[in-house]
């Protein structure tokens, strides 16, 4: 059984290589016009009907100073903010977006059975539940630079109630000591009580499809000509260690997935780019699959 399970693993773990490999290959074929279609024009208008959806968090941004402070936000390569999109408007959100996103759905149709769309929606939280862009109807969404998030009371009860409800909260990109408690202000406007963890190698949420135990820094796309795994990291600060760390609620089902002095969508979004090494684009796929599966299954 134990060979069996090793095989098993080293199969998955090949297909992943295979999967980021296939997606250098076709490099930027989405973006460039050789594609058979536009994406963001798809993000716009699909209306197809899928088992999951990649999911997206629109946010009030404090525009907080953090590690580096705006301009370390606004900097950088890639798509970064904006790129085309469907005019929902600008702010840290929209980090490596939608590249980021497309790519991710690209891996994940290749890696598992699960119907789901090849682009990705951006949910409101101000928009009513019977509107298509709202939170309540997408049981699964991710976030990035969180550190400049900040809720009104409306929308605070908002987000508690969305995860009180069932819904999961993937957390990702933002670094160092002032970060966190930036991150840590915005997170208790919406759950007061949370308790955040650090989770361990033996938790369900690392094996309900790909077996993490083993990890390590997932840097953005700065690693390509720094070198550097970490963004944050100067004069002792914390942001040289990758914080694997989750809030669970009241029955111990984990809510809220929260990857610290990482940038998981760094690494979808450069996996195109032979550049950017392969370790890190197949673990990161591999952790966003991991949290899919268990949100969508607890």
């Amino acid at each position: 059984m134990q060979l069996l399970k090793r095989l098993s693993i080293a199969i998955l773990a090949a297909i992943v290589v295979c999967a980021v490999f296939a997606i250098q290959a076709r490099g930027f074929q989405y973006f460039g016009g050789d594609g058979p279609r536009d994406p963001y024009l798809d993000e716009c208008n699909s209306t197809d009907k899928a088992e999951f959806y990649w999911s997206r968090l629109k946010y009030d941004s404090s525009y907080g100073g953090g590690s580096g402070g705006f301009g370390r936000r606004f900097g950088g390569g890639g798509f970064g903010f904006g790129g085309r999109g469907c005019g929902e408007g600008f702010g840290p959100w929209q980090r490596d977006y939608p590249k980021a996103d497309i790519q991710f759905l690209m891996a994940m149709r290749r890696l598992t059975n699960v119907n789901t769309r090849s682009t990705s929606q951006v949910v409101d939280i101000d928009t009513p539940e019977s509107d298509p862009h709202s939170l309540d109807n997408y049981p699964w969404v991710y976030a990035v630079q969180a550190e400049t998030w900040t809720f009104n009371a409306d929308e605070a009860k908002r987000m508690h109630d969305y995860l009180m409800k069932g819904g999961f909260l993937m957390v990702d990109d933002f670094h160092g000591a002032e970060d966190w408690d930036l991150f840590m202000q915005g997170l208790h406007q919406f759950l007061p009580n949370a308790q955040v963890e650090d989770l361990k190698d033996s938790d369900e949420i690392f094996h309900v499809l790909f077996d993490l135990s083993q990890r390590f820094q997932i840097p953005g796309e700065q690693y390509v000509w720094s070198g550097r795994t970490y963004e944050a990291g100067a004069g002792g600060d914390i942001g040289y260690v990758p914080g694997w760390r989750a809030v669970r609620d009241d029955k111990g089902r984990i809510i809220v997935a929260i990857c610290f002095n990482m940038h998981l969508g760094d690494a979808w979004e450069w996996a195109d780019d032979p550049r950017y090494p392969e370790k890190f684009a197949s673990l990161a796929f591999r952790v966003g699959l991991n949290y899919i599966v268990y949100g969508m299954t607890h």
